[in-house]
């Protein structure tokens, strides 16, 4: 099962993708490349960092199922290459989900989102953004919400971790059961 997780930024993307694989271990995660630099706390692991250069040779060599130039970098999605038996999870972004979903029209699309925009605030700061990438984040997050809803995403409100991984662990059971009832 492809399954893609997006969202605006401060909403727990992360933090969610990492516990619900800590309780899943089939699940691969296809990590995204990104030019932006690591933020203080980040795991270097959450992404690919990668250079403006090395990016590009990437996309040169076609080495993504879908790319962007996003606000002041670039981020992608690399080919995936998982376990047999294994479910891909994609943390992108809402172009990148309509992208794999041209790709992969069966796949499942999750928006998770915080509870509020002033919630989604208070999570930026807390992860040390700065006040105008803060208000940028905020101001496109609602761009990305109609555009979430254009694809008919479902939509889960991330209010606390362990709640949400286990409705986003329903939410996937759920569209198991649909695709096997409808013979995919």
């Amino acid at each position: 099962m492809i399954i893609v997780v997006s969202g605006p930024g401060g909403v727990g993307k992360g933090t969610v993708v990492n516990e619900w694989l800590r309780r899943n271990p089939r699940l691969y995660v296809n990590r995204s490349w990104t030019t932006r630099a690591v933020r203080p706390g980040e795991a270097h692991d959450a992404y690919v960092f990668a250079t403006p250069e090395e990016f590009q040779a990437h996309i040169d060599r076609d080495g993504f199922l879908e790319w962007v130039d996003f606000l002041d970098y670039r981020q992608g999605s690399p080919i995936p290459t998982p376990p047999d038996g294994h479910d891909v999870l994609f943390e992108i972004d809402v172009q990148g989900a309509r992208r794999i979903l041209e790709r992969y029209p069966d796949a499942l699309l999750i928006w998770l989102d915080a509870p509020s925009r002033q919630e989604q605030r208070r999570r930026l700061i807390g992860r040390g953004d700065t006040a105008e990438h803060v208000e940028r984040r905020i101001a496109h997050a609602e761009t990305e919400s109609a555009e979430a809803a254009k694809l008919g995403m479902v939509h889960v409100v991330n209010h606390e971790v362990d709640d949400t991984v286990q409705q986003l662990i329903e939410v996937v059971e759920d569209h198991r059961s649909k695709g096997e009832q409808q013979g995919r």
